[in-house]
């Protein structure tokens, strides 16, 4: 019984961050617009410069987890 409710927990979590992300990306592609798009184009022009802007944002924020959940949003807003 104990281990069904650590798969229950575990479904549910998941649930609840997919749905985290679908309403995080909405946001952004509302709020963010053609500017932010462009900021991110020119920090990610290259392979390079993408690699030197994640490990700007990681150090500022001091979280890969959050970076890649950033990321992954972007990406699913048509940000990136």
């Amino acid at each position: 019984m104990n281990t069904f409710l650590h798969i229950l927990s575990f479904i549910g979590s998941l649930g609840l961050f997919l749905y985290g992300m679908k309403i995080m990306s909405e946001g952004l592609e509302k709020l963010a617009g053609d500017k932010m798009r462009n900021v991110l184009g020119a920090m990610t022009r290259n392979r390079f410069m993408g690699v030197l802007t994640g490990v700007g944002v990681t150090a500022l924020i001091q979280s890969s987890s959050a970076t890649t959940v950033m990321v992954v949003s972007f990406v699913n807003a048509g940000l990136m």
